[in-house]
């Protein structure tokens, strides 16, 4: 029989071992055509995707590439974000931004942390037009979504930022701005870090400015122990600014230690600059040290002079979405009152200080040539409204060559527009001059109110100044005024409201009461010293504001030589005065004219002459104070009030008020022929 052959099973071995050769040469085929195919933009629609919604506002790319490393490059061409749909197209492609390329160096491994660490990032040929869109909002401010506060997003740390030809072109109208930004990096020198440097160049405000900004070109990843180093300098027109030190973690606001140097013409001018609204000053330099912590920006510890005065404090900015905040503690050792002239609208500066410029001795010379006397300067509104202030101030010394106040202490608070100084004190000798002020400048017309004290005014203190004229007692009193407008002036032309004096007790140069009653006679012994001094018993003065227009109630002088009467008005709105004194003597004298002295013309520069066409008999003076005796009744708690009720003026009062009978000499009538 023949023999069977059984079937061999190595050829199905060799079919199996083919098969998987085969797949294993596909697979090999396959990973060759996808690294020799594969390109990085199949992900371009989603990287766009996601960064337009970042910006919420279209972003496109021309190309996105990837270098696979432990820690990978990715790298991204022609980068352009648009302006927003509402604006035309400035630029040739109608962008906000653009950036010929990206290089970020990331390190993927910190994601499982929640970080992104970028050890490298790289900008080349970045460009930017920033202008703006026809809505009045800037084209650069990006409306960007919300987020979500309890889920933040991850900390970005950025190792070393290298700038390659940076370039931006900055056009603000509502700023009068319209300068060029440039920024590149510089390597590093020997022992040295490299540097980003970024300029400035074109007009801000409608002046010259010129900046540049030196900075550490390695941001994060940075030894606490080796802060960031910054020296920045600036000049917009007279104002200069410097600051040099260094920043902690700066990409975080951690934190400064840097010297800041300030210096100008007019403080007022570093408003378009810091927003801050500061009234118009001579110039000035200060300086001291610029930190930031608790979300304030800290200006603390800088001294250095405003015009001829001294100024030293602490500042502290909170910036906010709606407005600022700004607290400031001031102190000055010596200030000249007339460096706080822009405070009530008049140009500051003393003529002859070393630092005075031709424009603010100009401005000076301006107001003096004027006929008016009150200045007219509007308050600006939209500073007033522009932050919220609170400063306290005191200088310890007034230099001044007409007023008799000795220091200064305001507290100022400006929120939403409405102002209060409470208070605004003026040491005059032993006594104060205090006012309380309030300005509403939230609608067009700022309606203003003040309250004035004065508080046991010592009377030798204001005539210490004059050579000629002294005297002694305590003046006390108050005045009130409510008024609207948006200058000096226009609230003393439109405001009601009443002033009253009163000083009882003390002395006067005889000399000033025989001149004010034309007493030649004795005005000439008086001049050589006989006598030197008149007893004072009372004064009262109480005037009345109505529509800008101050009537007199009262003007009672009571001395020993003689009474002293005033009657008229004073014009605010037109700045005109027309007044009386009338002097009636309390003994003969030789060579008195008994005419009353007009005091009368522009306020600035008022004729005083007697009046020679109605010279009046003298009467007597019981009768002349009759005549005010109801005004002055009336007065008697007020003058208790400021001068307390053991005082010559209440008896003076009492007497003056008292019906005819009461004042007669006690004794028996005479009959007819008797």
């Amino acid at each position: 029989m023949p023999t069977t052959l059984q079937p061999r099973r190595q050829p199905e071995r060799r079919s199996a071992s083919s098969l998987g050769a085969k797949l294993i040469a596909i697979l090999l085929i396959l990973i060759l055509l996808v690294v020799l195919l594969w390109d990085w933009n199949w992900f371009k629609p989603l990287l766009e995707s996601r960064a337009s919604a970042a910006l919420n506002r279209p972003v496109t790319i021309a190309n996105l590439d990837v270098k696979l490393r432990w820690h990978p490059w990715i790298i991204v061409d022609d980068i352009v974000v648009a302006n927003p749909p509402e604006m035309t197209p400035e630029m040739p492609d109608g962008s906000l931004a653009s950036v010929g390329q990206l290089s970020v160096h990331i390190n993927p491994w910190a994601l499982f942390d929640g970080k992104v660490v970028l050890p490298d990032l790289i900008i080349d040929r970045l460009r930017g037009d920033l202008r703006p869109a026809p809505s009045g909002a800037g084209n650069w401010v990006l409306d960007l979504p919300p987020g979500d506060p309890n889920q933040p997003g991850p900390t970005i740390d950025i190792g070393t930022l290298s700038i390659i030809d940076g370039t931006a072109h900055v056009l603000d109208p509502a700023h009068k701005a319209d300068f060029v930004l440039t920024a590149h990096t510089e390597n590093a020198d020997a022992g040295a870090e490299a540097k980003i440097i970024i300029t400035a160049d074109g007009r801000y405000s409608a002046q010259a400015i010129t900046a540049k900004l030196i900075g550490g070109a390695v941001l994060g990843l940075r030894d606490p122990a080796n802060p960031y180093k910054i020296d920045f300098t600036a000049a917009n027109g007279a104002t200069k600014i410097a600051l040099n030190g260094t920043l902690l973690d700066p990409l975080r606001f951690g934190g400064a230690n840097a010297s800041l140097e300030l210096q100008g013409n007019d403080l007022a001018a570093l408003f378009p600059l810091t927003n801050i609204p500061l009234p118009e000053t001579p110039p000035y330099k200060l300086k001291g040290m610029l930190d930031y912590s608790e979300q304030k920006i800290r200006f603390t510890d800088f001294h250095g002079v405003v015009g001829s005065s001294d100024l030293g404090g602490d500042l502290y900015y909170l910036p906010r979405k709606d407005r600022p905040e700004i607290t400031a503690n001031l102190v000055s050792q010596k200030v000249v009152f007339a460096d706080l002239a822009g405070f009530i609208g008049a140009p500051p500066g003393k003529d002859g200080a070393a630092n005075d410029t031709k424009q603010q001795k100009a401005a000076r010379d301006k107001q003096e040539a004027k006929a008016t006397l009150l200045p007219d300067q509007p308050i600006n509104l939209p500073k007033l409204r522009a932050a919220d202030m609170h400063v306290s101030y005191k200088a310890e010394r007034i230099e001044t060559d007409d007023l008799p106040l000795d220091n200064i202490i305001a507290v100022l608070d400006i929120v939403d527009g409405k102002l209060t100084m409470k208070p605004l004190s003026f040491a005059v000798g032993t006594g104060a001059i205090a006012l309380n002020i309030a300005l509403d400048g939230q609608q067009d017309q700022v309606h203003a109110v003040a309250d004035i004290d004065f508080r046991k005014v010592d009377l030798g203190h204001i005539l210490k100044k004059s050579t000629i004229f002294r005297g002694t007692g305590v003046i006390a009193g108050s005045g009130r005024i409510d008024t609207t407008g948006n200058s000096l002036k226009t609230m003393l032309g439109r405001g009601d409201g009443q002033l009253k004096l009163f000083m009882t007790g003390g002395d006067l140069s005889a000399i000033l009461i025989d001149l004010a009653g034309l007493d030649l006679g004795n005005a000439l012994l008086s001049a050589i010293g006989i006598p030197r001094r008149t007893d004072l018993r009372c004064m009262i003065a109480d005037f009345g504001l109505k529509d800008g227009q101050v009537d007199t109630r009262t003007l009672l002088l009571d001395t020993t030589e003689a009474n002293v009467i005033g009657s008229g008005a004073i014009n605010l709105t037109d700045e005109k005065i027309d007044y009386k004194l009338k002097t009636e003597p309390k003994h003969f004298n030789i060579g008195s004219l008994p005419a009353p002295i007009i005091i009368k013309g522009p306020l600035k520069s008022p004729s005083v002459a007697p009046e020679y066409k109605s010279l009046a008999l003298r009467g007597a003076a019981a009768a002349i104070l009759g005549v005010v005796a109801t005004p002055l009744a009336a007065l008697i708690p007020t003058v208790q009030l400021g001068l307390g009720d053991d005082n010559d003026c209440v008896a003076l009062l009492k007497t003056v008020g008292a019906p005819p009978s009461a004042t007669k000499p006690k004794g028996k009538s005479k009959g007819k022929g008797g």
